[in-house]
């Protein structure tokens, strides 16, 4: 079963392609011209948005995940914002831990919201996962993208984990299996 992955981002895809290993589902790019605009003040509203439009620019079941950083001390900051922190990857990292530099509450809470529609944009399915953890003080580990070089699972930042130990706990990976599990039940 193909269904399409609301993304541009390649390496979203990878992620989410090697966590359905073992299933029939394969997910693909949506078509030229995706670019929703993620207006929603939730996970759950952009998730639904992006979902919809990759529904009706292919005209097949969509799924689409919203996810980002939420931030303890600073209010679940910066939340939906996570990709739009700062002009770049770097930026980001660097801005968050300037932020943080005199806070001792580090934790943190990666979170995704996956959302299914059919062709026509029916929600078909919903759902959330967490992954909790805290900020690092400085970044560490040249694997993953994002927040992953600060993002700590007990001593180990995300960017250090293999891929198949950061599919067993992110957020994503949570998500994603919830969504494969419908899917095979749909079948």
């Amino acid at each position: 079963m193909k269904v399409v992955f609301a993304t541009g981002n390649a390496h979203k895809l990878q992620e989410i392609n090697e966590i359905a290993v073992g299933t029939d589902i394969e997910f693909v790019l949506p078509p030229e011209g995706f670019d929703p605009v993620e207006d929603g003040e939730t996970f759950e509203e952009n998730s639904l948005i992006k979902a919809r439009e990759a529904a009706r620019l292919s005209g097949m079941m969509s799924l689409a995940d919203d996810s980002g950083l939420c931030v303890e001390a600073l209010n679940g900051a910066p939340g939906v914002y996570s990709a739009r922190y700062a002009e770049t990857a770097q930026g980001r990292i660097e801005k968050l831990l300037d932020v943080l530099k005199d806070t001792d509450n580090r934790k943190a809470k990666f979170v995704c919201v996956m959302t299914l529609v059919d062709a026509d944009g029916k929600v078909l399915f919903q759902t959330r996962g967490e992954c909790h953890g805290e900020i690092a003080r400085e970044q560490s580990g040249v694997n993953g993208f994002g927040y992953d070089p600060i993002f700590l699972i007990g001593s180990t930042t995300m960017a250090e984990m293999s891929e198949d130990e950061k599919n067993e706990i992110s957020h994503r990976g949570k998500a994603l299996r919830n969504v494969l599990e419908f899917l095979q039940n749909l079948a």
